[in-house]
């Protein structure tokens, strides 16, 4: 054995290349980021006179408008455009989140009542054709900032967006702003202030308030709304955007059905019969208004958004104003278009969307003859072979083939002479309307097939990059594999003898280890799958499960053994079987909790019934879990207090944030409402500090009472000086002791995260937190009665199964809609990117950190003393880090490896943007939790071993 030991890396050695191996992975992760999620570059230039004309025609090409006035200019492109102004002023509303279906209905069906009495003037506006609305499909990631970007520029947002939403930047696209404000027109902005970013320095008056402050329902509105009546009334403007968040953020609070929705939508009612009424009076004096009502996105059932499900891609497009322009469009409330708002010809790959306020076919003709033109020049600017000059002047429409160049350019010619056939002929007028007809729709059968050829050219991946990334991933993975595949064959086994001989169930031997390696590979390779990477989390849990039932089988095999070889074992091995039992039920709890993923949210579970009977339920569930938290912490902390009494001041201090916690839940927290006012937001911002404190009081300090404890039984015993003790002795007094420490941080660590959750988590998803506690004791219970290192990977695996499980079972889900916005502002007076950042991480992987942190407790219970050959200390580090933090970073490193391979695989899905690059999202960010876990892990067993060792080193091996 001590051969073997002799060819086994150092501990330096071993750290050295475990932290190598992450800092690579992290490299590779963040290369296949900026190279799959490419930071979308501006287009060059925007668009000026020559967007009037054939991008062949080089008359005026080279003239320079920059210098003229700006009411020049507009006279210039209204007689370049040949299209008349049909209205003199502009009042953009955007309601946030708002879904089309609470306006239009679904499917052809009407709203559903309660949206409709919510909203009594609306619904008559559209039933009298006085307004038109259209399901305005949004593009993914469905989000505030993307969205205004694809409205004002028809840009299809970069999927990185979703970071940069909250910390946006200016806008440099070519858009519709920027040509209004460059034509002399005066804009005013009121509401969000993600347009004040987007935009700065061209809103003539603005007023905007943050976007991200979730739980503000009321003034973010009201700040809004009491600029009506003023400015309304004013003469000055051309162009009034009106951003109201309230309805977004009752979504994020409560969702769909949340009692503050019907309030809301009555309140935007209101104020869109307030904007109405004074239009039409002032139409005579100041020129007739378009009222445009928009929303950026929609929301799912819970309120969130972010994806691309219909109920979050559903937003709304209403024209009021538009009277006898209409076209027959009256009452037609399913006719889906693009999310890009029909008022201008910015420079870009997307705006293919017909003006509804055109109202003869000739201007509608023309509209589509201009934008046809625009996407031939970027078109020219991507194909430069490409030349359509020698089009067909004879008017025969043809068959379309060849080359990409070939076939827009046929396209287009198509569209052109179906366009002068329809200028040429004097028909009929039904002989003339099939004409225009067919002109239209090859125009759009051209615009269509142009637009997402030039929106596929813009996400084009550079293909070293990511190549680069994957190799690094799978350099990474291959190290933290080969350095946990050494540090298994180099433990030590004696130990296994203290508790069992593995002749007593041969037959079991290595099945544990080989379902874990097999249900990892496999699990891997599924998310090669769309519909297993929507419902994944079927995949934990059926893969845990398995894992509870084979340690129940080993359990119930070695029952029987153990009885009759080792009589006095038999209460440890009854231990085991029952931890195990009651992991297997606690689990199917846990299952039944959430009902997750994408396809199969509608089916009931016990967090629907909860709702379902009402807050009361709601409220006495969390105080339930809340008793079951502390007692459960409390209790396990009091088992070791015996043996050091100063356990007892931290279980005296913990129940200081426990009943703050108890006093905010009852007071403060709500299940359909999240609390905004100072006393909520004080209360919380006492509760982090006090846990901020005892969390890291406790790792600072309790290894320094452990080593004066020990220091004063060496002066009273002399065990360090004396020569007549063996040093292995001393050695496993040491690690006795660290492990006491690690044992009192663990809990006090795991304990103070679940009091955070409480706080933090939806009031429905308490009863979880404890249950996952439970499961840490259990687990526990089962990894102390199994003996010396015996099978630790498996043990760790365990964990890291249960955290995945619980990770899914707190409501998580591969979808971006499933992240909780609302808990990210608890405690905040303010918008803080940084804290609200890390209260929203702290949300979604609350699980899989809670299993991180247990895993303190972990070493604590696992006596690896048998695994240090002789006294060698500078061994200690490696014995009880070893398995701890290669496990989950070997486990991660694999499923992050592959699904990487999966996701470049997958790059030209048609769910590539839905589907497979949210869970990469996932996928990286469950990395970093791994990341910064076996860090706080690593990071306190070596400061525990450094204080108590500080005396503790045999001779000869002292600092």
């Amino acid at each position: 054995m001590d051969h073997k030991m002799n060819h086994s890396l150092s501990c330096s050695r071993f750290t050295t290349l475990t932290v190598a191996a992450v800092l690579i992975q992290l490299v590779g992760l963040s290369l296949f980021i900026f190279g799959f999620f490419p930071i979308k570059p501006a287009l060059s230039g925007i668009s000026g006179p020559e967007s009037f004309r054939p991008p062949w025609d080089d008359v005026g090409k080279n003239r320079s408008v920059a210098a003229l006035p700006p009411e020049q200019l507009r006279r210039l492109y209204q007689e370049l455009s040949e299209l008349p102004s049909s209205f003199d002023r502009l009042i953009l509303m955007v309601i946030d989140g708002l879904p089309a279906e609470f306006i239009l209905g679904k499917d052809g069906d009407h709203p559903k009542k309660a949206f409709v009495e919510a909203m009594p003037y609306t619904q008559t506006l559209l039933s009298t054709g006085v307004a038109v609305g259209f399901h305005a499909k949004a593009a993914p990631p469905t989000v505030t900032m993307p969205c205004l970007k694809a409205m004002v520029s028809g840009a299809i947002p970069g999927y990185l967006d979703v970071v940069y939403n909250f910390n946006t930047q200016a806008l440099q696209d070519d858009n519709i702003i920027g040509q209004l404000f460059r034509t002399g027109r005066k804009i005013w902005m009121f509401g969000d202030d993600t347009w004040l970013k987007l935009f700065p320095g061209l809103f003539t008056r603005t007023d905007g308030v943050s976007s991200f402050f979730v739980k503000d329902t009321v003034e973010v509105d009201r700040n809004v709304s009491r600029h009506l009546g003023d400015e309304l009334m004013r003469d000055d403007w051309d162009i009034m955007i009106l951003h109201y968040l309230g309805l977004d953020h009752v979504g994020h609070i409560g969702g769909r059905k949340s009692v503050l929705m019907a309030p809301k939508l009555k309140e935007m009612d209101e104020v869109i019969e307030r904007i109405h009424s004074t239009s039409q009076m002032q139409d005579e004096d100041k020129g007739r208004t378009l009222l445009v009502i928009v929303s950026d996105h929609g929301m799912t059932e819970d309120g969130n958004h972010g994806g691309s499900s219909y109920e979050e891609t559903d937003s709304l497009a209403l024209f009021i104003g538009l009277k006898d322009q209409m076209h027959g469009l009256a009452g037609q409330q399913s006719i889906t278009v693009d999310q890009v708002l029909p008022l201008s010809l910015p420079l870009s790959p997307l705006p293919r969307t017909t003006p509804p306020s055109l109202p003869r076919q000739e201007q509608q003709l023309r509209a589509m003859e201009l934008n046809s033109w625009q996407l031939l020049s970027l078109l020219q600017v991507q194909l430069p072979g490409m030349r359509c000059i020698n089009f067909n002047k004879e008017l025969v429409v043809s068959k379309c083939s060849g080359s990409v160049e070939k076939k827009f350019c046929c396209l287009y010619q198509n569209a052109a002479a179906l366009h002068r056939s329809w200028v040429s002929k004097k028909m009929s007028m039904s002989n003339r309307r099939k004409d225009y007809i067919r002109a239209a729709a090859a125009y759009h059968e051209f615009l269509k097939t142009a637009s997402e050829w030039l929106a596929r050219r813009v996400t084009d991946k550079p293909v070293g990059l990511l190549a680069l990334g994957v190799s690094a991933m799978l350099l990474s993975s291959v190290i933290l594999l080969g350095l946990l595949f050494h540090l298994n064959k180099a433990v030590s086994i004696e130990g296994e003898a203290n508790l069992l001989k593995r002749e007593s169930r041969p037959h079991l031997r290595g099945l544990d280890e080989f379902f874990i390696v097999v249900a990892t590979v496999g699990h891997a390779i599924s998310m090669g799958s769309s519909s297993m990477v929507e419902e994944e989390q079927y995949n934990w849990h059926f893969l845990t499960s398995t894992l509870c039932l084979l340690l129940l089988r080993e359990a119930l095999q070695v029952f029987p053994a153990v009885r009759m070889q080792h009589p006095s074992h038999n209460e440890r091995a009854g231990c085991q079987f029952y931890s195990v039992l009651a992991l297997i039920i606690s689990g199917r709890i846990m299952r039944g909790w959430h009902q997750g993923g994408v396809n199969w949210t509608n089916l009931p579970d016990i967090s629907k019934w909860l709702e379902l009977r009402g807050n009361e339920y709601v409220k006495y569930t969390q105080i339930v879990a809340f008793v079951l938290v502390m007692s459960l912490g409390l209790f396990a902390l009091s088992l070791i207090w015996k043996r050091i009494k100063e356990v007892l001041a931290i279980m005296f201090s913990l129940l200081v944030p426990g009943l703050l916690v108890l006093k905010h839940v009852i007071e403060f927290q709500d299940n359909t409402v999240t609390s905004s006012g100072s006393g909520a937001t004080l209360s919380a911002q006492k509760i982090y500090t006090t846990l901020m404190i005892i969390s890291v009081g406790t790792i600072v300090a309790f290894p320094w009472f452990v080593l004066t404890k020990k220091n004063k039984n060496s002066s009273s015993c002399s065990i360090s000086s004396s020569t007549s003790v063996p040093s292995n002795a001393i050695m496993k007094v040491l690690l006795h002791e660290i492990r006491d420490s690690l044992y009192v941080i663990g809990w006090a660590l795991l304990l103070c995260w679940c009091l955070v959750q409480l706080l933090l988590q939806q009031p429905v998803s308490s009863m979880p937190i404890s249950i996952l506690l439970f499961q840490i004791y259990l687990i526990m219970l089962y990894s102390s009665t199994t003996g010396p290192p015996y099978k630790q990977w498996v043990e760790v695996s365990t964990l890291y199964y249960l955290g995945m499980v619980g990770h899914y079972s707190m409501g998580n889900s591969n979808a971006l809609a499933t992240i909780d916005v609302a808990g990210a502002f608890i405690g905040t007076s303010s918008y803080s990117t940084l804290v609200s950042g890390i209260l929203m991480f702290m949300i979604t992987y609350a699980s899989p950190m809670l299993f991180l942190l247990s895993i303190l407790v972990h070493i604590s219970v696992k006596d690896v003393s048998v695994a240090l050959q002789g006294s060698d200390s500078r061994q200690l580090l490696k014995a009880m880090l070893g398995f701890p933090c290669l496990v989950p970073l070997g486990l991660n490193s694999v499923l992050l490896a592959a699904y990487t391979i999966v996701l470049l695989l997958m790059r030209n899905h048609l769910f590539v943007w839905s589907v497979f690059s949210p869970k990469f999202l996932y996928v990286a960010a469950a990395t970093v939790c791994i990341d910064v876990g076996v860090f706080i892990v690593a990071a306190t067993v070596t400061y525990a071993y450094a204080i108590i060792a500080s005396t503790g080193k045999p001779k000869g091996q002292q600092a």
